[in-house]
């Protein structure tokens, strides 16, 4: 009853998204004035100091997977076209807190906690439940280097949190993730890359060996908002198949009272994906953003 409740949450998130973010849009572009003063008043009322805290630098900092920023996103993910013309929800819980090491490194905490119900996807019929989630730790330098590049290195870990066995790979697995990026004005281009392999678990699940690579690309449009592109591609060793989604987005940063928050619209095409999977899907981001 939870996830089935929760199928009818996603639809009504999805839509509303689709409802409320073009008209804010529309608002901010009018308004940007007063948009970034009401950015500067939530920020006070959060006991962060108004010069501190800039819409833009707010929305660039989110570009960034490394930034020194804690943040709590919600991630609606709506797939659609699997074989039998079935659709997936995935809701994506994905805190990110920054840990600070020293005065010149970060370590930087980034979770990934899926909340999964799909219809007639490879059985028909309904299911619904608690995915595996994903841990990295990104131990990351506060500055660039004198390229101006950004970058971070860690450890990646899945772990067997599903209580539905459509979604579970019951093993754990671990290895390394790396991320190199750079903004140069408006513009934050960079690459995200992971390799998990199982180290412990079931022998009667496909074995987990699967390569995460995702180029993005951002433009910070200005007054709080912006665009991006990224192709969050996956490659599983074992069937030898990749599944490449290209996302593309836009975001704003909207204060809600005394709440920061980033608002993104996106949608998605998939390039390769394997037989039975998605043609396309939507994508409605909700992020509380604490900025010190």
């Amino acid at each position: 009853m939870l996830f089935a409740s929760r199928s009818r949450v996603s639809v009504f998130f999805i839509c509303t998204g689709l409802f409320v973010l073009p008209r804010v849009l529309a608002q901010e572009s009018a308004q940007p004035l007063e948009a970034s003063a009401a950015v500067k008043v939530a920020a006070a009322n959060a006991g962060v100091g108004a010069k501190t805290v800039n819409a833009d630098e707010l929305a660039k900092q989110l570009s960034n997977p490394v930034a020194s920023l804690i943040s709590v996103p919600f991630q609606e993910n709506v797939d659609f076209g699997y074989d039998g013309g079935g659709w997936r929800s995935t809701l994506n819980v994905q805190p990110v807190v920054p840990i600070e090491l020293s005065k010149d490194w970060n370590l930087i905490q980034r979770i990934i906690l899926p909340f999964i119900v799909q219809e007639d996807v490879g059985v028909p019929g309904s299911e619904s439940g608690l995915g595996d989630v994903t841990a990295t730790s990104f131990f990351s330098p506060k500055k660039p280097t004198a390229g101006g590049l950004i970058w971070g290195v860690g450890p990646a870990f899945l772990i067997p949190t599903a209580t539905n066995d459509a979604f579970a790979s019951k093993q754990w697995g671990v290895g390394p993730s790396a991320l190199v990026l750079k903004q140069e004005g408006k513009w934050t281009q960079g690459l995200l890359v992971n390799h998990i392999s199982k180290f412990a678990g079931s022998n009667s699940r496909p074995y987990v060996n699967s390569t995460f690579l995702q180029p993005f690309l951002s433009y910070g449009a200005g007054k709080g908002r912006s665009y991006a592109l990224n192709l969050e591609s996956t490659y599983d060793w074992n069937s030898e198949q990749w599944t490449i989604p290209a996302n593309l987005s836009v975001s704003q940063i909207i204060p809600m009272g005394k709440q920061l928050t980033s608002v993104t619209l996106g949608g998605r095409v998939y390039f390769d994906r394997p037989d039975g999977g998605p043609d396309w899907g939507l994508r409605l981001v909700f992020v509380l953003l604490f900025p010190k």
